[in-house]
């Protein structure tokens, strides 16, 4: 790893500490009600609504409340997609989307998913983009912070048979939290460059030949894409495109949004919970596990392929480029941080990409398909992470219980049947999805039908994809056609159940542990916020997170690793 890439790496989780601290205490705030000023103008717009602020829901009424929420979104964003050639703002006259593509859309932006099997500039008209695709951005984020704020109230609260109100909830993180810092960011990367219009696409006459350059409301729907931990790109270069993403300054701006609101969240974990070294304990593991994948990307992507030196490409005497892999990056960002910003989309269900991950070396390549398999809990997406961090920490203590034949417990909260049976469900419901899903693509003619690579590489880009889909990330080695009905489909299927297979039970544990006494801390009571329980922790995610996948690992980017370097 390069002096650069270390600098870089430093300076990014410096900045990122710096603000994600008072952002920490400042969700506290608006979730818990504290601002009055916000209280007054919250109970208008939800008197408005015919929502009462007073009621309280019990997890099931919490977990209906999301799901028809999320499910109109889908009718919603498909309608849009269906119709775009009748609405305004579509000055390039694009055409309506096909069925399957437009339900493969609806369901990823309204997941936070934001795969794309399209072009977008060539697919999406700018009212699509904006009451559709953007609108999304903020709802599946404000979905992510309401269930893991739900779920810490199932720490805090005891003997309580309500854990929120949902529409109260979606309000303050969408209209107090996600919009304000959208408004900063935007405004900072249309400084920047980015593009910010609702002009037709401009001919322009090159030097070599002519050229059509696509405009449109860009920056506002880059910021939000960052902050919420979408990731889908208004072009279809995402952050590679030099109108999404000009300059080396946008670029690590672009970065620490992704991580700034899951960070944040870990402050706000602890501070809630009345003892901040939870949170510290929590970050702590999660910036073990992103430095490790940083270090490694890096340390991959640096070492070339030694196809090329075969070749006589490269004159050194070492059996690498002198400059490192550079096929399918940015010259503007070098390695450092391209594949910086490929570990910290693919450690948050991100899956914005300024490089291509298609293009990496085979564990170069690896490196984000792991931190996608780990959960997607090395600061994760917007709320996504936690709570998923926080569905192994009690799995964790669980195993502590077995170990030295005690009643786990955790935060006070015992940890009985129950919440054990929720939580293998939210552990093995991606696992289930990816590799069956996996299975199924090339098993089937209409599966393998998309690989233009075949071999190790084109199993990995199925994996990939399939990976990315459950766990909500949307990256991809695009090398694979998957906008097909086949992969429409069975990817829509992957990115429902991953999304709300996993809120549905961890709105279970909230409930749960709502319900439960707080027990008293006693000298047996095992400490969660030292290096042993971040230790126990960290164990944990990479034993019952990454062991699932192990053999189908092997069969895809290992392989070929071995292959290239034969």
């Amino acid at each position: 790893m390069s002096t650069q890439a270390w600098t870089l790496l430093a300076v990014f989780s410096a900045i990122l500490l710096a603000l994600s601290y008072p952002l920490g205490r400042a969700i506290v705030a608006v979730m818990e009600g504290r601002v009055a000023w916000l209280l007054r103008a919250e109970a208008w717009l939800c008197r408005l609504c015919g929502v009462r602020t007073d009621t309280e829901m019990g997890w099931r009424q919490y977990a209906l409340a999301l799901l028809l929420f999320n499910a109109l979104g889908v009718l919603m964003v498909y309608a849009l997609q269906r119709l775009q050639l009748w609405l305004p703002l579509n000055p390039q006259g694009l055409g309506n989307v096909t069925p399957d593509s437009a339900f493969n859309t609806a369901i990823s932006f309204v997941t936070n998913t934001n795969w794309q099997g399209y072009g977008g500039e060539a697919t999406m008209g700018y009212l699509t983009q904006m009451l559709g695709l953007a609108v999304q951005n903020f709802l599946s984020a404000a979905t992510g912070i309401v269930v893991v704020v739900a779920l810490i109230r199932g720490f805090v609260r005891h003997s309580a048979q309500g854990i929120g109100n949902a529409w109260v909830d979606l309000t303050r993180a969408t209209l107090w939290i996600l919009l304000p810092l959208s408004l900063v960011l935007a405004l900072l990367l249309v400084q920047q460059g980015t593009v910010q219009n609702f002009s037709p696409y401009l001919d322009v006459h090159a030097l070599e030949a002519p050229q059509t350059l696509a405009m449109g409301p860009v920056a506002s729907q880059e910021a939000i894409k960052m902050l919420g931990t979408n990731g889908g790109g208004f072009f279809n270069a995402n952050s590679a495109h030099p109108f999404e993403n000009p300059t080396a300054l946008s670029n690590l701006a672009q970065m620490l949004a992704i991580f700034l609101i899951p960070a944040a969240l870990c402050f706000s974990f602890g501070r809630m919970v009345g003892d901040s070294r939870q949170g510290w304990s929590v970050i702590a593991v999660m910036f073990t596990l992103f430095v490790a994948g940083a270090w490694a990307s890096a340390r991959f992507e640096q070492q070339g392929n030694p196809q090329l030196a075969a070749l006589g490409v490269d004159q050194s005497q070492r059996a690498e480029q002198a400059g490192g892999n550079m096929e399918g990056k940015e010259v503007r960002f070098g390695i450092a941080a391209s594949t910086l910003f490929a570990t910290v989309t693919t450690a948050a269900s991100c899956g914005a990409v300024n490089a291509m991950h298609d293009a990496f070396t085979p564990l170069g390549g690896m490196v984000p398909m792991v931190n996608m398999q780990l959960g997607e809990v090395v600061f994760g997406g917007v709320g996504t992470g936690l709570y998923g961090m926080l569905v192994f920490a009690i799995l964790a203590v669980f195993i502590a219980g077995l170990m030295i034949g005690r009643t786990p417990q955790y935060l006070g909260k015992k940890i009985e049947a129950f919440e054990m049976k929720m939580v293998s469900l939210a552990i093995l419901i991606t696992p289930v999805l990816v590799l069956t899903g996996t299975a199924i693509a090339v098993s089937t003619e209409a599966g393998r039908a998309g690989i233009a690579n075949p071999g190790p590489h084109g199993f990995s880009e199925i994996l990939y994809a399939l990976t990315s889909a459950a766990n909500n990330n949307g990256s991809a080695f695009a090398g694979l056609s998957a906008n097909t009905p086949f992969y429409n489909v069975l990817l829509a299927v992957a990115m429902w159940f991953g999304r709300f297979g996993v809120i549905v039970p961890v709105l279970a544990i909230a409930g749960g542990l709502a319900a439960k006494k707080r027990l008293a801390v006693t000298p047996g009571t095992m400490p969660t916020h030292g290096p042993l329980f971040v230790g126990l922790l960290l164990g944990t995610v990479l034993l019952v997170g990454l062991l699932n996948y192990v053999p189908s690992l092997a069969l895809g980017p290992v392989v070929e690793h071995l292959m290239l370097w034969k």
